[in-house]
């Protein structure tokens, strides 16, 4: 495994762990919004997959320009 490959699986895993655990507490943060106003708790779950597809874009472009 050379050193590009390496960076890359590190960055996926760091992006897994971080979405992975925010996708764990997010019944919670919604549930706690939801006392609050419903519409918070859907604006909530909505940026939560609007930011992992942006960090998923973000990735693939990066990469694109460094040629992987």
């Amino acid at each position: 495994m050379d050193r590009d490959t390496r960076n890359a699986a590190a960055a996926a895993a760091v992006i897994l762990v971080v979405f992975g655990l925010a996708a764990y507490f997010l019944p919670v943060i919604m549930l706690a919004a939801g006392k609050v106003s419903t519409v918070l708790a859907a604006v909530i779950a909505v940026v939560f997959m609007i930011g992992l597809f942006v960090v998923l874009w973000l990735r693939g472009r990066s990469q694109r320009k460094k040629g992987l």
